[in-house]
């Protein structure tokens, strides 16, 4: 875009206008004659609609349009307005023919073949060509409506401009046809390419959503079925939501002797990575409890940890993946003088462990270690928490999908104090119902926005 301001195109006017005078001046006085009137007249006509084109040359296609636009309804008003004028047999009838069709030639025009030129030159290599033809359709503008003219007013050289002018437009026409054909050959061309790089891409989009939805399976049949679920934990509720196809999230179950321990777990990251590093999560869960046979859920954890730092030092690159997780062992009906209880054992890495007893008003808080499952600058052993649970109360644990999700009026996050109270306020309702309503909050927290983490909430009711 051109630099000149407004100034400098009230100069080029002003200069251009002095200039157009000059030259009469010294035409008209070095000959009286006719010819030499005509031609200082349109000379400077020509220099100053000139002067005016230079002011928009060096703008944008889209300003230059607009240029192009008012200059092309000043000149045929001019035009239409001369023809009434010789049609009403007015004094001065032609003067305004004469200024439009300069106008049309010397303003307009210049504007109008410089579009052309910046459009057309992106569409062939050889500029100098696509420059020339641009040349060819101004002198076949200028010549053919400045031959009308001077056919019109009974000047000399009407007939050779219009021959002339001919000449350009039927030259200029065959060679842009030419390169229009090259152009479209081009394009289409093009158009094939993208077409067979879309097919490929389309393939390829298919083939690794195939891939997902196979990892897909692999991974739900890794997570206890709702039915595993549902027998040993029958009053209790799960809500999954992966943000993806698979998830970094995942819960899990085992049951051993009289003991049921189940997990929330949430692996770094989400998607494709995050469910890579739940499957060897999860069989380091696993090893832990059936292979080495531990049944605290810190040592649990502990092994856990090993299992995984020991898969990622496989690597050659440095893995700083891992889990935070809720780990439960609910243990069987105890009966005492006092009742009948049961014993939760816990242990949690980074996320802690509400629990919501029957009839309270507030949340109990078990916080978890503030270490991972994984690689970790000060490690220490996980703690196991031995909780008595009544008949009623409710527990629950979770990822931190949930409470970081964004939305709601102004777009901030949920927070764990929201989430905390909502629990609260549900706590007595029945547990299926829970999950409907968390369910349902969560979407309209989240409205249009995007899910951000996957989300794992567990509610189990003793």
């Amino acid at each position: 875009m051109s630099n000149t301001k407004p100034g400098g195109y009230t100069l080029i006017i002003i200069g251009s206008i002095c200039l157009s005078v000059m030259i009469t001046m010294i035409l008209t006085r070095s000959s009286p004659s006719m010819i030499f009137t005509i031609l200082s007249m349109l000379l400077s006509l020509t220099i100053v609609n000139l002067g005016i084109s230079l002011t928009q040359f060096h703008k944008t296609i889209k300003r230059r349009r607009k240029a192009v636009l008012v200059l092309l309804i000043v000149s045929l008003s001019l035009i239409l307005i001369g023809g009434l004028f010789i049609y009403m047999k007015w004094v001065s009838a032609r003067i305004q023919i004469i200024i439009g069709v300069n106008i049309l030639c010397f303003a307009a025009g210049p504007l109008l073949v410089k579009n052309r030129f910046d459009k057309w030159k992106h569409y062939t290599t050889n500029h100098l060509q696509a420059f020339g033809l641009s040349i060819a359709d101004l002198l076949s503008l200028v010549l053919l409506s400045m031959g009308a003219l001077f056919k019109l007013q009974f000047w000399p050289g009407a007939k050779p401009m219009l021959i002339l002018g001919i000449i350009f437009l039927i030259t200029a026409a065959l060679l842009w046809k030419d390169v229009l054909k090259r152009i479209i050959y081009r394009q289409k061309l093009t158009e094939e390419d993208l077409i067979r790089k879309n097919e490929q891409i389309e393939e390829a989009h298919k083939e690794i959503l195939d891939s997902i939805n196979y990892a897909k399976r692999i991974q739900t049949a890794i997570l206890p079925p709702d039915r595993i679920v549902k027998e040993y934990l029958q009053n209790s509720f799960i809500l999954y939501k992966p943000k993806d196809v698979v998830a970094g999230d995942f819960y899990w179950m085992e049951s051993v002797d009289d003991t049921i321990f189940f997990a929330a777990a949430d692996c770094t990251g989400h998607g494709v990575p995050g469910a890579m590093v739940s499957v060897i999560c999860n069989n380091g869960l696993n090893r832990s409890v059936r292979e080495f046979g531990l049944r605290d859920p810190g040592e649990i954890l502990d092994k856990t940890r090993e299992l995984v730092i020991q898969e990622f030092e496989k690597s050659e690159e440095e893995v700083k993946d891992g889990m935070d997780i809720s780990l439960c062992a609910l243990g069987p009906i105890v009966s005492s003088s006092r009742g009948t209880y049961r014993e939760l054992r816990w242990a949690g890495a980074n996320n802690p462990l509400w629990i919501v007893r029957k009839g309270a008003e507030e949340m109990e808080e078990i916080k978890a270690d503030k270490q991972p499952i994984g690689k970790y600058h000060h490690e220490t052993p996980f703690t196991t928490h031995k909780i008595k649970l009544n008949k009623g109360d409710t527990i629950y644990i979770f990822s931190d999908g949930y409470p970081d999700q964004f939305g709601g009026d102004n777009g901030k996050k949920y927070k764990s104090g929201n989430f905390k109270r909502r629990l609260l306020e549900l706590a007595q309702q029945p547990i299926e119902k829970q999950k409907d309503i968390l369910d349902q909050e969560f979407e309209n927290w989240r409205g249009e926005l995007e899910q951000i983490d996957d989300v794992c909430v567990i509610g189990v009711r003793v």
